[in-house]
C-alpha cells in the first residue's frame, strides 16, 4: 500500500487533464488487480449509452477505446444496481449481458465515478477473461481512484459546458433570433473582413439593402405572427438566390443586407464591370423577394410584388463598413421613391 500511495503522490499533482491522470492510474489498477484490461468509462443516461474513454489492455482480451454500448446491457449498471463491486463468475451472475459475453469477461470489478451531487458520471473498471482471485487491496484502491478521477472529470465537464455556453452566447450575439440570419453586428464584421480581403486581392465589394415595402400593412392586416412568417419566407428565398460565399443578414425590422465579394479590378477602368455587377445583384435580389407567401392557416396566401433594393459597389480603402451600408441604403430609398408602391401585395 505504501508503494501505491507513493505512486499516487507523484502522479496526481502532475495531472492537468482526465487523460493525464487516468493513464497511469489504469496501469496501477492493472498491477493491483492482476487483470488483463483496465478502463474508464463515461455514461450518458439521457442517450442511454456508456463509452470507453481510456483503456489499458494486456493479454488476449481487448476493451477498445471509443467502444459505445447500451447502458442497460452493461456490467457496470448491473454492478451499480446490485452494489456488487467484484465478481469472479460473470457468466453466473450476469449471463444475460450481451456485451460481457461478446468480450469474454469472466472476472469483473468496477467502482462508480460520481459528481458532488451524486450523479453517476462514469466508472473505473477492471476485467479479465480468466478467473482472478480477489485481493483485499482492490476495493479501497478502486474507490480511491474513482474519487480522484471523478473530481477531475466533473471539472472538465463543467469547463466543456461553460465553453459550449459561451459559444452559444457568442452565436446568439451575432444572430437574428427570428430568421437565424446574421444580425447587423455580424454583417458589419463580415463587411469589414471582405473589404480587407478585397484590398489584398484587388477586388471590389457589393453591398445591397433590401427593404420590404408594405411590411407594416401585412402586420396591421394579418397580425404579427403572419408578419414573422413573411419575414422567414423572404429570408429563405433571399438565401436561395445567393452564393454560399455571400453574406445575408437581417439588420432589424423589415430590412435585409447582402454583402458579396466582387471581381478583380485589374482593368484600367473597372467601373463598367462594377455597374453591371450592381445591376445583376439588384435584379436577383428583387426577383428573389417576389412571389407567393403562405402566412398561415388563418391568413392564407398573398402574392408579394417585391421589395425595394439598393446595391452599390465599393472599392476597398474608400469607405468603411458603416458608410458602405449607408450608401446602399441611400440607393434603396431612391429605388423606393421611383417605384412608389402603394400596395405591394395582393391575394
Amino acid at each position: 500500500m505504501d508503494q501505491i500511495l507513493s505512486f499516487l503522490s507523484e502522479t496526481v499533482p502532475k495531472a492537468q487533464t482526465v487523460e493525464q491522470l487516468t493513464r497511469p492510474l489504469l496501469t496501477l489498477l492493472g498491477k493491483v488487480t492482476g487483470m488483463e484490461s483496465t478502463y474508464l468509462t463515461t455514461i450518458d443516461t439521457e442517450q442511454g449509452v456508456q463509452r470507453v474513454e481510456f483503456a489499458r489492455n494486456v493479454g488476449a482480451m481487448e476493451i477498445p477505446e471509443g467502444l459505445v454500448v447500451p447502458w442497460a446491457d452493461t456490467l457496470c449498471k448491473r454492478a451499480l444496481d446490485e452494489n456488487r463491486l467484484y465478481s469472479d463468475d460473470v457468466a453466473e451472475c450476469w449471463g444475460d449481458s450481451d456485451a460481457a459475453r461478446a468480450l469474454g469477461i469472466k472476472t469483473y470489478v468496477s467502482a462508480p465515478i460520481k459528481a458532488h451531487d451524486g450523479r453517476v458520471l462514469g466508472t473505473v473498471c477492471a476485467a479479465s477473461s480468466a478467473q482472478v482471485a480477489r485481493s483485499p487491496e482492490v476495493e479501497p484502491i478502486m474507490r480511491l481512484l474513482s474519487g480522484l478521477v471523478g473530481y477531475l472529470l466533473e471539472r472538465e465537464m463543467l469547463v466543456d459546458r461553460l465553453q459550449e455556453a459561451n459559444a452559444e452566447l457568442a452565436k446568439l450575439a451575432l444572430t437574428d433570433s427570428l430568421t437565424g440570419l446574421s444580425n447587423r453586428r455580424a454583417i458589419l464584421s463580415e463587411l469589414s473582413r471582405l473589404l480587407a480581403l478585397a484590398g489584398r486581392e484587388q477586388k471590389y465589394v457589393l453591398v445591397g439593402v433590401v427593404d420590404l415595402d408594405g411590411f407594416k400593412l401585412i402586420n396591421d392586416t394579418y397580425g404579427h405572427q403572419a408578419g414573422d412568417g413573411f419575414l422567414k419566407g423572404v429570408s429563405a428565398q433571399l438565401k436561395d438566390s445567393l452564393r454560399t460565399s455571400d453574406v445575408l443578414g437581417r439588420s432589424g425590422g423589415d430590412e435585409f443586407i447582402v454583402v458579396a465579394l466582387g471581381s478583380a479590378t485589374g482593368k484600367q477602368d473597372p467601373s463598367a464591370d462594377m455597374c453591371k455587377a450592381v445591376e445583376l445583384l439588384q435584379a436577383r435580389l428583387t426577383k428573389a423577394t417576389e412571389g407567393q407567401y403562405d402566412l398561415g392557416e388563418r391568413s392564407g396566401t398573398i402574392h408579394y410584388r417585391g421589395a425595394s433594393v439598393g446595391v452599390v459597389a465599393v472599392l476597398p480603402g474608400t469607405v468603411d463598413a458603416e458608410e458602405a451600408i449607408r450608401l446602399a441604403d441611400h440607393e434603396m430609398y431612391k429605388v423606393k421613391s421611383q417605384r412608389k408602391v402603394a400596395d405591394p401585395l395582393s391575394r
